[in-house]
């Protein structure tokens, strides 16, 4: 019976743990409205540690699909025509299998339905092994249309004037032009064409003895563009919209204003679980619950006011942004509703994902398969994780909270035990542990890290906030 299983993963871009049902926990702004994803955590196994491996979008996704470590960017150091540059912002290695590869060559029927425009770019990969892949255009700044040009008034109506610059009106500017014809009808929205692509995948390839089928939604990431009935749910105010994350501080930032864009993706979170909805329930009405695995989860989270900050950074590392949910729902309701707090990090959903299929990795991985110790309150997989991005390294086990330079410099660490918000910075009165947890992340880099990586630890310094990259490519 195991080895027909069939494996459905969903992977919603910038969905925060606190918005997902199940976990009984909201952002500082309300609860968020997921009823379909509250229903799938009560037949689910629900993962209340799970991290990335790397970030941000990309270096996160190579690790899924990979199970191999991206950190610490080795070979990272890309600069490729028309995108922008960022360590492991690259293309899948040739010489790494991806599992939608190992599952192919094992007799799966595969298929890859995405949004995620980042994937697609010219120098990419990422649809490697799939039978068939579906590319939904139009998020963010996909070049999917190029006119006709927004108005003014319309560019006003999204972004308040007094926070418009060069780089917010370009980025609104082409994400309107994107998205005009989607607001327009709820079903013509990037969300609900990926569901209804997968869906129809679905119905299409039921003569498959077995398949995997990978769903990947780019929203709820920003621009937080959104039908008004969704917004509607969490601000009825008469205040002006905002759709964008500012990447900096939000000190000047008019309450109302802040609550309205954090409406915006709370709207957006709602509408990504209604289309979710649907592909289950086509998933119910196939008779497909009865024998696939299906896994939800994301590859980070995003900061919406937090610590007067919006935007996603790796420095320091904050809940909102690192915190990510993970459910697993079994055809035979094994673990459903059951929590499980094993430490996880992205690779070992690839691990576990191939034991599902019964398919053996080419060669060794960094991913552990952990369910079965997940299920049965089974020993820990890991005693600690490492998450890299850019120049910053963020190690984390069971008492301790580390985020620093991977030059060990500008040390963060959060005591989990007496400060689980991680309000306190106690790094000076704990220098041994920044030094054990420090050697940890350093060890799970290889033991060095590349010198170009290094250079640009130099340049960021220790200063709070994104890494000099992330500044360089958002000017």
């Amino acid at each position: 019976e195991k080895n027909n299983m069939n494996i459905v993963l969903v992977v919603f871009d910038s969905l925060r743990k606190d918005c997902v049902g199940g976990y009984n926990s909201s952002p500082s702004w309300g609860r968020v409205k997921t009823p379909y994803l509250d229903a799938l955590a009560n037949e689910a196994s629900i993962m209340t540690r799970v991290f990335p491996e790397s970030l941000a979008t990309l270096p996160a996704r190579r690790a899924l699909y990979t199970g191999e470590r991206v950190y610490p960017f080795v070979n990272g150091d890309f600069h490729l025509k028309g995108d922008f540059v960022a360590p492991g912002w690259g293309p899948i290695p040739e010489d790494q299998d991806t599992i939608s590869e190992l599952l192919q060559k094992s007799g799966y029927r595969t298929c890859l339905t995405s949004s995620v425009y980042h994937m697609f770019k010219p120098s990419k990969n990422y649809w490697r092994g799939f039978d068939q892949w579906d590319f939904v255009r139009g998020k963010e700044i996909d070049p999917y249309r190029s006119g006709p040009l927004p108005t003014q008034e319309e560019i006003n109506y999204w972004l308040p004037p007094n926070m418009q610059n060069e780089r917010r009106v370009n980025f609104i500017t082409k994400g309107l032009m994107n998205i005009r014809e989607c607001m327009k009808h709820e079903e013509n929205s990037i969300v609900a064409q990926v569901m209804i692509k997968a869906s129809k995948w679905l119905q299409e390839n039921q003569d498959a003895k077995k398949f995997f089928l990978v769903v990947e939604s780019f929203d709820p990431h920003e621009p937080w563009f959104v039908p008004e009935q969704y917004r509607l749910m969490y601000d009825n105010s008469n205040a002006h919209e905002q759709v964008l994350s500012l990447y900096g501080d939000i000190l000047k930032m008019p309450p109302e204003i802040l609550h309205r864009t954090q409406a915006n993706y709370s709207g957006l979170v709602s509408m990504c679980d209604r289309w979710f909805g649907y592909l289950y329930e086509t998933m119910k009405n196939l008779g497909l619950l009865d024998n696939t695995i299906l896994i939800v989860t994301s590859d980070h989270g995003h900061s919406i006011g937090e610590n007067n900050y919006m935007g996603k950074r790796g420095y320091p590392s904050t809940r909102e942004v690192l915190d990510i949910p993970l459910l697993i729902r079994h055809p035979n309701n094994i673990g459903a509703g059951q929590k499980s707090d094993l430490l996880i990090q992205h690779t070992d959903i690839s691990a576990l994902i191939l034991d599902f299929a019964k398919v053996t990795p080419s060669k060794k991985i960094h991913g552990k398969n952990f369910f079965e110790n997940s299920v049965k309150n089974g020993k820990p997989i890991r005693d600690h994780i490492t998450v890299g991005w850019d120049t910053n390294m963020t190690v984390i086990n069971d008492e301790w909270w580390l985020n620093c330079k991977i030059n060990g410099r500008g040390a963060f660490l959060y005591d989990l035990n007496k400060d689980p918000l991680l309000k306190k910075n106690v790094a000076e009165e704990h220098q041994n542990v920044v030094d054990y947890l420090f050697k940890k992340g350093v060890d799970d880099a290889g033991g060095n890290f590349p010198d170009y990586l290094l250079q640009l630890a130099e340049e960021g310094m220790d200063s709070p906030g994104c890494s000099p990259l992330a500044a360089r490519y958002q000017k």
